[in-house]
């Protein structure tokens, strides 16, 4: 099972300032930080940022997208606006997704793709 996930960043500074408020949401806390790292945690699952290993800039992956699980479609609606409020962009409102499945998408600051959901 997936321990945790790592984004690349350009300015690992403005994205803990990003992630901070937007995983602050979920009750998440930064749990480990480096220089050229941070991983926010709600406990078994983590978040990381970090600028790339081998020096060059951070790029995002085509077809590559973080979820994020929440407890209900209020919070979805809330991710997302919170999300486009610190900077990020919009790709796709919230709404359903399918049977039972309800999303918003958004890109953080250096243009990673995230969704947050709610099913059931």
């Amino acid at each position: 099972m997936i321990g945790y996930v790592t984004l690349g960043t350009r300015d690992l500074a403005r994205a803990k300032r990003f992630y901070d408020a937007l995983l602050g949401e979920l009750d998440a806390n930064r749990t480990m930080e480096t220089e050229r790292f941070a991983m926010w945690s709600t406990g078994s699952i983590g978040l990381g940022v970090a600028l790339p290993f081998d020096g060059k800039p951070a790029t995002v992956g085509n077809g590559v997208m973080i979820a994020l699980s929440v407890k209900d479609k209020a919070k979805v609606d809330m991710l997302h606006k919170k999300a486009i409020e610190l900077g990020g962009s919009d790709e796709g409102a919230p709404g359903p997704r399918g049977q039972g499945f309800y999303a918003a998408y958004f890109r953080d600051l250096d243009g990673n793709k995230l969704n947050c959901f709610c099913a059931g």
